[in-house]
């Protein structure tokens, strides 16, 4: 937890827009929140509090620049001939790659659904739903704070912005699933569930 404050305090250090990075840094700052409030009632495998962490910086590090201007965007842009900074792209993977093992390991714990079949179809839709929901955010948030809102919607003249960043999402959330299904489920299976 210490690790994902300094990293907040650092990345609202010298931002290209204060408004722009409050807003991207948001769902960190609610995770820092809800994860410290509900530590002892249920307490994560360590394979989610990294993920968090990752998704968390890569957060961070969008809020600092703006996602349209992430020095790593431009290399990859570079690198590729991408037309754009793709750097959204990556939040949006994690997006839905670190929701997905969140998702799965509530399922689990809390014997939701016990079909690992049905779990990874009830866990994806949610990362889906997820992901549909802060596209929706952007939007309002674009809506109500006119040209502010700009840099955080961040389509970059992409009219298919919305579409392509849930559908990145989706993609985190299916292989997140495939990747670190049998690892996630060997810390689950070291630990006594609360």
């Amino acid at each position: 937890m210490g690790i994902c404050i300094a990293a907040l305090i650092v990345s609202g250090v010298g931002v290209e827009d204060r408004f722009t990075w409050l807003l991207e840094v948001a769902p960190a700052m609610i995770a820092i929140v809800v994860l410290t409030a509900t530590y002892r009632r249920f307490t994560f495998t360590n394979l989610v509090y990294i993920l968090i962490l990752i998704h968390s910086l890569i957060l961070m590090l969008g809020g600092h620049y703006t996602y349209a201007k992430v020095p790593l965007g431009f290399w990859m842009q570079d690198l590729f001939h991408f037309s754009r900074n793709h750097y959204d792209r990556i939040g949006h993977f994690a997006q839905g790659f670190v929701p997905a093992m969140i998702a799965r390991e509530i399922f689990i714990r809390q014997k939701v659904i016990n079909g690992d079949k049905w779990r990874a179809v009830l866990t994806v839709a949610v990362c889906m739903a997820i992901s549909a929901l802060y596209e929706l955010v952007e939007w309002w948030t674009s809506l109500m704070s006119g040209s502010a809102g700009d840099a955080f919607l961040g389509t970059q003249g992409d009219v298919w912005d919305t579409q392509s960043d849930m559908f990145f999402a989706t993609i985190g959330a299916i292989t997140a699933l495939m990747l670190l299904g049998r690892i996630h489920d060997r810390q689950l299976a070291s630990r006594v569930t609360v």
